[in-house]
């Protein structure tokens, strides 16, 4: 069985991710996998040297993500480019370890992909959880966690797929605007479902 776990900005899916993980599950992190595949020596970083440039690496042939991200926020064509680049090499990498972990009986993939819905990826698992908070709180979250305005903090809520949207694709929602406990308590309740369902190993 597969897992895609999804939420807004400052909404806590990480949070949930690792509860899910000290409970037995496998999480799949796909910001970590975009890391892996353009890693010195790589294909995804000869496609992104090619297409941008060697002003974007150091010396050791790291990637600056830093730099590449400064470039396609001012440039939409850019950041085209670089999606339709490296989006293969991290679907590829993602559905390799997905079917690696599903291959093991009593096994469960959980695929920790922000932009699920966005990208149209649903169809890679088999139940869509989604973490929410309020709007309030996540922008307060935000406010704190980065250390930016309120009004800039704003514009990256509004730039992506409003929560209430997401909610409409969500096979479990988890509300994360409570304590820990409470969340706790959400994921232990589908974990025993999952582990009475599916059984799987502890």
């Amino acid at each position: 069985m597969s897992i895609g776990l999804t939420g807004g900005i400052a909404t806590g899916k990480s949070t949930v991710a690792k509860m899910i993980a000290s409970r037995g599950g496998h999480i799949i992190d796909a910001d970590q996998v975009a890391r892996e595949v353009v890693e010195p020596g790589t294909e995804g970083s000869r496609r992104v040297r090619e297409r941008f440039g060697n002003h974007l690496f150091t010396s050791s042939g790291e990637l600056d993500r830093l730099a590449l991200r400064k470039v396609i926020f001012h440039d939409e064509r850019a950041r085209k480019d670089l999606n339709q680049l490296l989006h293969p090499l991290i679907l590829h990498r993602m559905k390799s370890m997905r079917d690696k972990i599903e291959s093991k009986p009593g096994r469960m993939a959980v695929l920790d992909i922000p932009l699920l819905i966005e990208e149209g990826l649903a169809s890679l698992v088999d139940q869509v959880i989604v973490v929410v908070v309020p709007e309030s709180l996540q922008l307060q979250r935000l406010v704190a966690r980065e250390g930016i305005s309120e009004e800039q903090a704003l514009k990256m809520i509004q730039a992506q797929m409003p929560i209430e949207e997401k909610k409409k694709f969500a096979d479990v929602i988890i509300d994360n605007s409570g304590t820990m406990a409470d969340t706790e308590r959400q994921v232990d309740v589908l974990w025993e479902t999952w582990v009475r369902d599916n059984g799987f190993v502890r």
